[in-house]
């Protein structure tokens, strides 16, 4: 199966809900006019997209009707895949053109972190880099086990410490050992508690002391996995680690477990952070790159 057949697989939960619900607002139309524009904001709501998002995209629609003089409510889909299109675009591609380039982790237990690890491992080694894996989150039991398993499946060196160890301490290592066998990128796992912030603050501002110190001019990638079928819980854990850590990116999980894909849209309009992967399956190569393009033709063709 090819990446865009993949996508557009993972993507269909999201398709049958959020587009044909969009589709079926469209078709129930013969002319444009307000109602329309209510019923797919509730429609937009409805899908995740969130409130504010799904009130702009409206009102950019309004304007593009207005410039275009559409009239046809079925010509109006295509200036909607636009809108959300541009909407979506810049600062998805990875910032790793240092050697090497360091890649931090973060994100609650169970939004599928460890696995996003792995099969980024894994593509960026079909890439042609030589990856190294730090496993710095050293507090939730069995964490460092699991991150073994998938440095082996992804065919990638790992740097552990006991469990219990100093965070910072791993990344040190990883740094060191990333230099000395000449790799390209280290990815470090970090723990994901939330529920007390300052103390996540602490050390991620420890770890980046380490990171300034040891490859100071090096690539910095702060990559946050939220599980896409939380919905706006999602977004909400964003704004939180968006405080506490200087996130470049998200990488967005269980795309293919949710009709309410729409997140996706929400999280780059409303927190102004890129969206640099999604996950739509289980299998190692099922974490890709996210492509604004690839993703608004999968839900609208």
């Amino acid at each position: 199966m090819g990446i865009f057949s993949k996508i557009k697989e993972g993507l269909k939960k999201t398709k049958d809900g959020m587009v044909k619900q969009v589709e079926s607002v469209l078709n129930s139309f013969t002319k444009i006019d307000e109602e329309l524009f209510e019923e797919l904001e509730e429609t937009l709501i409805m899908s995740d997209v969130g409130v504010a998002t799904s009130v702009k995209i409206c009102e950019l629609l309004r304007e593009k009707i207005k410039e275009t003089g559409t009239k046809d409510p079925s010509k109006v889909k295509d200036l909607l895949k636009q809108i959300i299109s541009d909407m979506l675009a810049g600062g998805e591609e990875l910032n790793i053109q240092t050697k090497p380039s360091v890649i931090l982790v973060i994100g609650v237990n169970g939004v599928g972190k460890t696995t996003t690890i792995g099969k980024l491992a894994a593509n960026l080694k079909a890439d042609g880099k030589k990856v190294i894996l730090g496993a710095a989150d050293t507090f939730r039991a069995a964490a460092i086990e699991q991150l073994e398993i998938w440095s082996q499946r992804a065919g990638v060196d790992l740097v552990k410490h006991t469990e219990g160890a100093d965070p910072a301490a791993v990344v040190f290592d990883s740094i060191v050992a990333a230099k000395a066998r000449n790799c390209d990128v280290v990815i470090c796992d970090t723990a994901g508690r939330l529920h007390n912030k300052k103390n996540l603050m602490d050390e991620l501002s420890k770890i980046s002391r380490i990171i300034e110190r040891e490859a100071g001019d090096c690539d910095l990638e702060v990559l946050l996995v939220l599980d896409a079928t939380t919905g706006q819980n999602a977004v909400n854990q964003a704004k939180q680690f968006k405080e506490a850590a200087g996130i470049t990116g998200i990488v967005l999980t269980k795309l293919d477990g949710t009709a309410r894909g729409g997140i996706v849209i929400a999280i780059k309009d409303e927190l102004g952070l890129p969206v640099k992967y999604i996950g739509v399956g289980e299998q190692l190569d099922d974490l890709q790159p996210f492509s604004p393009t690839d993703f608004v033709n999968a839900l609208f063709e």
